[in-house]
């Protein structure tokens, strides 16, 4: 209960203050000893009323402590000075949105922004960051430890810029890959991670407001919406993952993909679609239809041909290939899988194998159906997934 607690406050308390002190390995730090000093109270004293305060207040403490041991030093009295000026009262609404703006600094390349902002930001393991970009998990490491390390070697601070608009790329691919996690977590035990579903939702609201002309912010409010939607329907009684065929639904929340259309809408009219709007329109054929069998595959498999145009991702293209198989025959999509199965991506991504499974088994080919459950089992998969192959497999 108090573990649980404690994550959902980190990221907020990490952003409230890092803003606060424009240092993000002294906000770490601050919320951190918060932490430990709420692991030993909270169970004498009960939860406080209201937990992410009490960790912010008690974080911000911990930061203006360590800025006066610092402001004792030779040489610091200038920097204390002005970090201890800017603690003030407690963080606005959306300091997690502020602070993933700082943390896609241009210093660092596309892909180093996200790994870093969804470890320091959003409070994803390397494990999970690994997982998200189908990267191996030293090579996430070895990132975060350069760009810390650049961060702490140049002195570079994380106060936000009057003009942000280079880092905007970087900031919508942190609140989809934050909503990825959240929708098929990739190493928690819950196969859907509804806060950071809710939370991304939120982040994507923000920015639209902040760039109401922005198509592509847009666009991600739009297939975050449409994709959300099917939240209620994708996980049983019992905690396990519903396939998309199987889902009710009638507990698809229709207010909300109602308002994922419109936002589909405003954002094509305003010009050539962005790689985000073509994932809501394929978000679109998932949620709109009320019936799984009026899903227009066809449809889906040309998004994906368009969407390959602009990110020529394996993983696209894998899902490219399940819409063929559905539109005209799994024999037609395993061929396009397997053009693309030498990617090492794709080797490392249990879904891939778990997707050329159920070709191989919808083609009669069980024995390598099998084999390609077994390869997913081998890459350590989330959770949910993994109960899911061995019940494939007929293994307790």
């Amino acid at each position: 209960m108090i573990e649980a607690e404690l994550r959902a406050c980190w990221w907020p308390a990490v952003a409230s203050v890092a803003r606060a002190v424009g240092d993000l390995e002294l906000a770490e730090e601050a919320v951190q000893e918060a932490s430990l000093v709420a692991m030993l109270s909270w169970p004498r004293e009960g939860l406080p009323d209201n937990p992410r305060a009490w960790l912010i207040r008690t974080a911000r403490h911990k930061a203006l402590d360590a800025l006066r041991r610092e402001l004792a030093r030779p040489g610091k009295e200038a920097r204390a000075m002005c970090e201890q000026g800017r603690l003030g009262p407690a963080a606005e609404a959306y300091d997690e949105l502020s602070l993933i703006v700082m943390c896609c600094h241009p210093a660092f390349d596309l892909q180093t922004r996200v790994a870093l902002t969804l470890r320091s930001v959003c409070g994803l393991s390397t494990a999970e960051i690994a997982a998200v970009l189908l990267l191996a998990e030293p090579t996430v490491a070895k990132r975060l430890v350069r760009a810390r390390r650049k961060i702490r070697d140049t002195g570079m601070t994380f106060a936000l810029p009057e003009d942000w608009s280079e880092r905007i790329p970087a900031v919508l691919a942190v609140v989809y890959l934050l909503f990825t996690e959240g929708h098929k977590a990739s190493v928690n035990p819950q196969a859907v991670r509804g806060e950071l579903c809710t939370t991304a939702v939120d982040l994507a609201r923000e920015l639209h407001r902040l760039l109401p002309d922005d198509s592509e912010g847009e666009g991600l409010l739009a297939l975050l919406l449409l994709t959300d939607a099917r939240r209620p329907a994708r996980i049983a009684p019992d905690g396990s993952p519903v396939l998309l065929a199987a889902q009710n639904r009638a507990l698809y929340d229709r207010a909300m993909i109602a308002e994922g259309e419109r936002r589909l809408e405003a954002a094509l009219r305003r010009g050539p679609p962005g790689p985000f709007q073509i994932q809501a329109a394929i978000a679109a054929c998932h949620s709109v239809p009320e019936e799984a069998v009026d899903t227009d595959w066809r449809e889906i498999a040309a998004l994906y041909g368009e969407l390959l145009r602009y990110d020529p991702s394996p993983v696209f293209e894998a899902n490219r290939a399940i819409a063929v198989a559905m539109a005209e025959g799994p024999a037609a999509g395993l061929v396009v899988l397997d053009a693309v199965a030498h990617h090492p991506r794709l080797a490392r991504w249990p879904s891939f194998h778990i997707a050329r499974a159920d070709l191989l088994d919808r083609l009669g080919r069980r024995e390598e159906s099998q084999s390609a459950l077994r390869a997913a089992l081998q890459l350590d998969p989330s959770p949910s997934e993994r109960a899911f192959i061995r019940g494939r497999l007929g293994v307790p």
